[in-house]
């Protein structure tokens, strides 16, 4: 059952963050709603590791390292968006990458990240529930 309740931390820690996503891309914020929306990948992933492995997932960030240590039925497609989602950790967090990449962020720029982001966080808890 414990392993259960921490999947559930993980999953329900992931909702919130995205909907605080939601509410940054709303606000304009949308280098930071990219951000949020890295860790609600990283946090489903974290879910789907302790499905799979049972013990507590690795210190990264690294999003498609993440999703090597899983089960999941990964496409070429959806490793390339990991790679991609994983950028936005680094690059919102450093300050010589931040002013590039809040340029980069368009609205249009995020609005096509943010839906992938949503749409792989649906499919990310579709391989984790129901529960073995």
């Amino acid at each position: 059952m414990e392993k259960v309740r921490i999947i559930e931390y993980w999953l329900d820690s992931a909702a919130r963050d995205l909907d605080t996503a939601d509410i940054l891309f709303q606000n304009s914020r949308y280098d930071w709603c990219l951000f949020i929306g890295h860790l609600v990948i990283e946090k489903a992933l974290k879910a789907l590791y302790i499905r799979d492995a049972g013990d507590a997932p690795p210190r990264t960030h690294n999003l498609v390292r993440l999703a090597e240590l899983t089960t999941a039925p990964l496409s070429d497609e959806q490793k390339e968006l990991l790679m991609d989602i994983t950028r936005f950790n680094i690059e919102t967090r450093y300050p010589d990458y931040k002013h590039s990449f809040q340029k980069l962020c368009t609205k249009a720029f995020a609005e096509e990240y943010f839906v992938k982001i949503k749409e792989l966080h649906v499919w990310l808890k579709s391989q984790i529930t129901p529960w073995p």
